[in-house]
């Protein structure tokens, strides 16, 4: 993105070299950092019509873009609010709106959902999943590893400032071996306690379940202990 100068080496965004086309690569690419880092007295509207300013794009066709992108993440109501009035999960969508407003090929969001409500969240994923799927390059950093699996087809593991692990997500789910279940279980006294079962991947859920069964033991509720990738990302940097 040219924020900093690189220390060696060449990049290249669609097939632009960015020590001699940086004019014409930064219109292909929006970014939305962590964190907040817009007007906070200015309105909605305005953040979002004055970004696309940068970029040559009219106000008249600013604001029609605008109004689809609000409309979308339920802002519209707020057009005329001032940003800082706005909740954390609200200032994160428009953030990512004001990353999409010049319509970019590619887009780098760093913890895109951080600290946002679940109505938020789901209401980006399901955004990215859209234009990524129409064509748009998506580039997002993460902690919250349910995001990496519902979204992404390639990952990147960092640990200590080095890739310690560049792969396809489909490949990095294979790689485990274990599942942990939490089980809330009833004996015959009827006392609710919850265990941890460990499952090999090459063993069937059913027949411990049908042990414990047998056993005159009820399962009152049963759920994954933690994200898959969660499991194997502590593995892999433990």
């Amino acid at each position: 993105m040219s924020l900093i100068k690189k220390d060696s080496g060449k990049i290249f965004i669609n097939n632009y070299d960015m020590d001699k086309n940086i004019t014409q690569i930064k219109p292909l690419i929006g970014f939305m950092p962590q964190e907040y880092n817009f007007n906070q007295f200015e309105t909605v509207i305005d953040i979002i019509t004055n970004q696309a300013g940068f970029y040559g794009i009219k106000k008249s066709e600013a604001i029609k873009n605008a109004e689809i992108l609000l409309k979308k993440f339920d802002l519209w109501e707020f057009r005329f609010s001032i940003s800082m009035s706005l909740s954390g999960g609200l200032k994160r969508r428009l953030m990512l709106i004001r990353s999409l407003i010049h319509n970019p090929d590619i887009l780098i969001l760093d913890e895109p959902t951080a600290g946002v409500d679940i109505i938020s969240r789901r209401l980006i994923w399901d955004y990215l999943k859209e234009i990524n799927i129409k064509g748009k390059t998506i580039i997002l950093t993460s902690h919250y590893l349910e995001e990496i699996e519902k979204l992404c087809t390639d990952v990147a593991i960092i640990h200590k400032g080095n890739i310690i692990l560049k792969t396809k997500v489909s490949n990095l789910i294979n790689k485990i071996n274990d599942k942990i279940f939490i089980l809330e279980i009833e004996n015959e006294k009827k006392e609710t306690k919850q265990i941890e079962l460990l499952i090999k991947k090459t063993d069937s859920l059913n027949d411990e379940l049908n042990l414990l069964i047998k056993n005159k033991i009820i399962i009152k509720n049963i759920k994954n202990k933690t994200n898959d990738l969660e499991e194997l990302f502590i593995k892999l940097t433990s």
